[in-house]
């Protein structure tokens, strides 16, 4: 995914959230009913979540320095986290708080004119910020389905922003259905089901969104295509007959560690298993050019090392199952 499709989405989002707060709010006002006023919350909350991604898209491109010799990428990570607890917190708590209060104290709505005329309108708006966050992320979706994308994509926005915005377009349909049985049978307390189903869905979507990016922070490899990618390029068949073992890390969205311990023939001198890891080297950025940071260590080849295969605790390098996929 390109920042500049995530950065796209998000300024759309944003722009639509922020009109749709507005009306939200105008429309409690008028009106007095809790899905509108959780709702508006909701909108702020996603426009400040929206503003926290963009933030942590304009702090991650800091160059590395000495503290963070491997630069600022994974900060975008951080940023996608905070937007998990907001999203549970100020969005989903609030709203379930606030439709249990209202199932218990129900109240008459005032002017429901409004309120449904602002929810069609907030519709159309987030129909909007929807569409365009599904245009720039089938550009990077591929062949994987939207789950898949959503489950294994390696920079936070556009999942976030999709997410966010089928939350709230579903968010609002249970915001109508709660004022209109409101105003069709004159009971407040449907207006506080439409609340309460709101805020369970705000935070199943948090829950999904902190699962997700927790794992980003932890640290994720490579997707298995660039994987096979990866070793294909490394093995010249020459100097370079092939991989032991290897390992991969995303350092951020569009930056890529690859370490790797490779095969070499003891009859090379060590020029020319210099002169192979610099080809190495450029075969792999070429064949996946997010790997920036590449670590070869050369190894003899031995027939019980091509026996052992992939596994490392067969070979120098430490314990532990072979890297690439995940």
């Amino acid at each position: 995914m390109s920042t500049e499709g995530g950065t796209k989405a998000l300024v759309a989002a944003l722009s639509a959230n922020l009109a749709i707060a507005v009306a939200k709010f105008t429309a409690f006002g008028f009106t007095g009913s809790s899905s509108m006023l959780a709702e508006g919350v909701h909108s702020v909350a996603d426009s400040g979540n929206q503003v926290l991604l963009l933030i942590g898209g304009k702090r991650a491109r800091r160059a590395a320095d000495e503290e963070h010799p491997f630069g600022y990428g994974r900060e975008r990570y951080v940023y996608g986290f905070l937007v998990a607890i907001v999203l549970f917190s100020v969005g989903g708590l609030f709203a379930v708080y606030e439709g249990w209060h209202k199932i218990s104290h129900p109240e008459t709505l005032d002017a429901w004119g409004w309120a449904v005329g602002v929810l069609l309108f907030a519709i159309a708006m987030e129909g909007w910020s929807f569409r365009t966050a599904v245009h720039e992320s089938a550009k990077a979706k591929g062949s994987r389905s939207w789950t898949q994308f959503i489950r294994t994509a390696k920079a936070p926005e556009l999942p976030v922003v999709l997410l966010e915005d089928t939350g709230a377009l579903i968010g609002l349909v249970l915001a109508l259905f709660g004022v209109s049985l409101t105003v069709i049978t004159g009971d407040g307390v449907w207006d506080g089901v439409g609340t309460l189903c709101i805020g369970v869905l705000l935070v199943l979507i948090a829950v999904v969104l902190a699962l997700e990016t927790k794992s980003l922070l932890l640290g994720e490899s490579a997707d298995r295509e660039s994987v096979a990618r990866i070793r294909a390029a490394l093995v010249d068949g020459e100097t370079v007959t092939g991989v032991i073992h290897m390992r991969t890390l995303h350092l951020g969205p569009e930056e890529l560690l690859v370490a790797a311990k490779i095969a070499v023939n003891a009859r090379d001198s060590a020029a020319q298993v210099a002169t192979a890891i610099d080809a190495a080297e450029e075969r792999v950025r070429a064949a996946v050019p997010i790997a920036r940071a590449i670590y070869l260590e050369p190894d003899v080849y031995s027939a019980e090392k091509a026996a052992a295969g992939d596994d490392p605790a067969a070979t120098p390098g430490g314990p532990g199952p072979a890297a690439g996929g995940h």
